[in-house]
């Protein structure tokens, strides 16, 4: 089924808005753009609702740190593309690279809050409650995002970020990252961040009181 879905209402983020420098920043300016996916016509939107942030200098938590291999050759070219790997040869999780080429940093979309094309999402899915995309493997899945989409632009028509014209106000939390204990003393950086209140987050803030970095 092909669905007619005006997606011009969601403008495209232009390339400076992944060239910056400051990868945390990025992550939560993230929250509640809109991540879209059109798989032959098929369309399917969620608003971002959970990221993580990951610098490739000094970061043992982000796969580009000290090494740069063909999985990762991806996330050190420019900003704006699309880093997605295999975690335990099931999920596929998609990244927004940043920052000028060579610096390897990039933002893990970890949950999204369905918008449209929902019955596709449930259909690819298998599953009809209402946490259809609130994990990285479930959303690209229910997006239909695979690893064979790594290196894809941003500003192209088949996988983007846009901005809705009605951009609610909301206030961010802040987290340790989820499954990077082997990261050391850097598993402890609060660089998961959430829109406080909303259901669709893949989990709650583990700590109290916690991180608040404001409205926006």
């Amino acid at each position: 089924m092909v669905f007619e879905i005006n997606t011009s209402i969601y403008e495209k983020l232009p390339r400076s808005f992944y060239l910056r420098e400051d990868v945390v920043q990025i992550a939560k300016d993230l929250l509640g753009k809109v991540l879209i996916t059109n798989m032959d016509g098929v369309i399917t939107a969620g608003k971002i609702v959970e990221t993580e942030a990951y610098c490739g200098r000094g970061d043992k938590a982000c796969h580009a740190n000290g090494k740069r291999t063909p999985r990762t050759e991806v996330m050190y070219g420019e900003g704006g593309h699309a880093y997605v790997y295999l975690c335990y040869g099931i999920h596929h999780l998609a990244n927004v690279v940043t920052n000028h080429e060579g610096q390897a940093d990039a933002v893990l979309i970890r949950a999204l809050e369905p918008m449209e094309g929902i019955d596709t999402m449930e259909e690819r899915r298998k599953y009809t409650k209402a946490k259809l995309a609130s994990g990285p493997g479930t959303l690209s899945e229910a997006m239909g995002i695979h690893v064979r989409m790594t290196g894809t632009d941003l500003l192209s028509d088949q996988l983007w970020i846009g901005r809705s014209e009605t951009e609610e106000k909301f206030e961010i939390l802040s987290d340790t990252r989820i499954g990077v204990e082997y990261a050391e003393e850097d598993a402890l950086k609060p660089w998961r961040f959430i829109i406080a209140g909303n259901k669709f987050v893949s989990k709650g803030i583990k700590k109290s009181p916690a991180n608040h970095t404001g409205l926006k």
